[in-house]
Parts: C-alpha cells; structure tokens; sequence
C-alpha cells in the first residue's frame, strides 16, 4: 500500500511538472488552428478505432448496471462522433483569446495602463461518462493557452484515452509539446484525491463535470480553487400574459428534448390565473410522452391527466429524467421567490408577452442564466457561440454561466511610462 502511493505520488508530480512546464510555452494562433486541425483529421481517420474502444467501455457500463442517463451520455456513434468533430471546428474559427487588450487608459500621473487577457496555466478536469468532455476541454484549453490534466471516469476510460492520444498525436505532429493534454490513465479514484489534496501549487483550478456525488466530492475535498455547479435545477415560470403555444412547444422542449442533461427544467411554475385553461394542453403533451408529473393541490382541481402529489422534497429535485414537478404560483414575484429559495442559479426562463414583467424576471432571478420565452436547453456553451464548454458555472464569482474559450482566461495589467516614480 505504501508503495504504490509512492508510485501514485511520483506519476502524480510528473504530470503536473510537465503541464506546468508546457502551460509556459507560447503558440501562436496559427500554429494552435493547425493543431486542431489536424485533431480532426486524426478523429476521422481513427473513428473505428474510436467506436471500437468506446463499445468496450458500453459493455463495462452495462456489466456495472449503471444508470440509463449515465449510458446514453457514453454511446458514441457516428452521428456523435461529427458533432465533436463540429465542435472543433467551431473552435478554430473563434478568435484567439489570449494577449488581447481588454481595455486601456492613461492615467494623470503619467502612467499608460492596459488590461491583457493571459492563460489560466493548469487546469484539471474531473469528468464522468461524456467522451466529448475529453475532446471539446482539450481544444478549448489548448486555444486559450492553458495545459490541462484529465481525468476521465473509469466507465469511459477506453474512449477517453484514444481521444486524448489522438490530440496529443496532434500535438507532436505540429512540434507542439505533447503535455498541453494529459490523460490520468488509470480507473483508481485516489488520483482525483492527490489531484484536489496535494496539487494546490501545481494546479490553477478544477473543473468537475458530472453528477451531484463528483460534484459535492470535489467541491468538499478540495483544496485547489473550483468552477462549476452541484446541480441543474432549472425552472420554467408561465406568465398570466403567457401565450399557449409558445408556452406548450417551450415546456416539451425544455424538459424533453434531452432529460439528461443539467439545462432540463425540472420543475415548471405556472400562475394561477392561466392555470385551469394551460395545464391540460401543457401536461398532457408530456404525459402522452411518458413524463411523470407531481403537482400542488391547486394543480390538482384542474389536471385531467395523472398526477402524483408534490411533496416538499420534489421542488429541491434534480429528476434528469422524465420527471417534472409543478407549482402553481400566484404572481412573477412568487416565481421569483420559489426560484431564488429552491434552485440552484443555473438557468430560469420566464415565458409572457408582457416586457415588463419579463424585465422583472430576468433582473431579479439569481440564475447565472436569465431566459424570457426560451428553453432552458438552450444552456450550452456551443448554442451561446463558444465553439463549446467545460462546463457550467453557478459560482456567484465568475466567470458563471457556460465557461467556453472566452472564460478560460485570466488578464494581467501591463504598464509603462516615461520614467515615472511615485511622490
């Protein structure tokens, strides 16, 4: 035991020593597109390969009896496999967020002040079951200057090392420092403890993605600086000024579309005034599509369909299924209220007409993503233009909301004068 620790310390200290000494190397943006470019070609060239060592990784998962969300999130198919494709090449085509002047100005004392966007330096992902995670967080970390470190759970693991040697293939190819990306290739979890525990010199900050128990692990055990979210409780408010249609294809969307993924409404509150004549045409849609529906007892005088009594616990659940709890709410304020006590600041959408009430509702909801008449599945880096995400932030510090290459940055002042000193 003592001497695999030994073992696990000395890999430990060897990735991070090579991240750090190539998170020091300066690329260019053309060299950083060539890369990328050649990730993709790599992908497409090996995308049986890729389908082979992802089928291991299935079987795994099915053996393990894990849960269907968790996966669906790990199949990759052809279909899958262009999206990540796609994603790439989204972000080959976003600027380069690095050595930019974010703002500048001259000061009376002589001084000539600017604000310059720099990489983060060392960034360590935790993850679980999404292959894409390995793909879109190599390239936007790589683009933005940034060494990254990945860890990957053991469900993916076969997946995830194929992809992570294609790029680092990628890397070599264009004389780039292949330790940008490293892969944590090993299933043993005290890794992820070394990484948060022992590397608060060595790494800048750790993303987790994945479910609520990596999420709370990380952000509990954690030493090293965190961005991301525990859950993805998002809310879905229908305004007395709501119009029906609109109000039915949203709601279908925003919960079914995907239930697995953080941006599902999990809970839709709906004002009192429209509820007898919305919630028949609304709900049924989703319980002709087998969504399990728990609503109040106002709810309950006017549902025609089945409906399973809301309890309290049930406006604090992340369902990721097709699941959805209903609140009947008497203004925008009581929707307001309900999101701000129950949710998790990930995304809140209001759908009405009225501009003004959609004001309220936008300025007022602690969300670090405010919607009016949209789905919340709209939450994703790659839909917002970021060519991609490593995740979603709900910290009240930012950066909050989808982090994509823009995010992934810090700024330094760079200052000159003509000789100036300080009376």
């Amino acid at each position: 035991m003592i001497w695999f620790r030994f073992r696990m310390n000395q890999y430990m200290d060897l990735i991070v020593k090579n991240a750090r000494k190539a998170s020091l190397g300066k690329i260019n943006t053309k060299t950083k597109n060539k890369v990328l470019k050649k990730y993709v070609l790599l992908i497409n060239k090996e995308k049986n390969l890729i389908l082979r060592e992802n089928a291991k990784d299935v079987k795994f998962s099915l053996k393990k009896k894990l849960k269907n969300n968790l996966i669906d999130r790990l199949v990759l198919n052809h279909k899958k496999l262009n999206i990540i494709k796609n994603s790439i090449k989204k972000i080959i085509k976003l600027k380069d967020p690095i050595d930019n002047t974010l703002e500048k100005w001259k000061r009376p004392n002589g001084l000539k002040i600017s604000r310059v966007s720099i990489p983060i330096g060392v960034i360590g992902v935790i993850y679980e079951s999404r292959p894409n995670v390995t793909s879109d967080v190599a390239s936007l970390c790589f683009k933005s200057g940034n060494a990254v470190i990945l860890k990957g759970g053991s469900e993916a693991i076969h997946t995830n090392k194929i992809l992570a040697k294609l790029f680092r293939k990628a890397l070599k190819k264009n004389k780039v420092n292949k330790n940008f990306i490293q892969f944590i290739n090993t299933k043993n979890k005290k890794m992820v403890d070394y990484m948060l525990s022992k590397m608060t010199n060595c790494i800048d900050v750790i993303i987790p993605r994945g479910g609520k128990n990596l999420v709370k692990r990380v952000q509990d055990f954690s030493k090293v600086p965190i961005i991301g979210h525990l859950e993805g409780l998002c809310h879905t408010y229908i305004d007395k000024d709501a119009e029906l249609k609109m109000a039915t294809n949203i709601i279908y969307n925003a919960k079914l579309r995907n239930t697995s993924i953080c941006g599902a409404t999990e809970t839709i509150l709906l004002h009192e005034k429209i509820a007898k004549k919305f919630c028949n045409p609304i709900l049924k849609k989703l319980e002709e599509s087998n969504c399990k529906i728990y609503g109040d007892h106002i709810l309950k005088k006017y549902y025609k369909g089945k409906l399973y009594p809301a309890k309290e616990k049930d406006w604090s659940t992340e369902y990721l299924s097709a699941t959805i709890s209903v609140k009947c709410v008497k203004n925008c304020d009581e929707a307001i209220n309900h999101i701000n006590k129950y949710g998790t600041m990930h995304t809140d959408s209001i759908i009405t007409k009225n501009k003004q009430t959609a004001k309220k509702f936008l300025k007022n909801v602690k969300s670090s993503i405010a919607m009016h008449n949209t789905s919340t599945q709209f939450a994703d880096g790659g839909e917002f233009g970021f060519g991609g995400e490593v995740g979603i932030s709900t910290n009240t510090l930012p950066p909050r909301g989808p982090v994509g290459l823009g995010q992934l940055i810090s700024y330094k002042y760079e200052i000159t004068s003509k000789g100036q000193t300080r009376k």
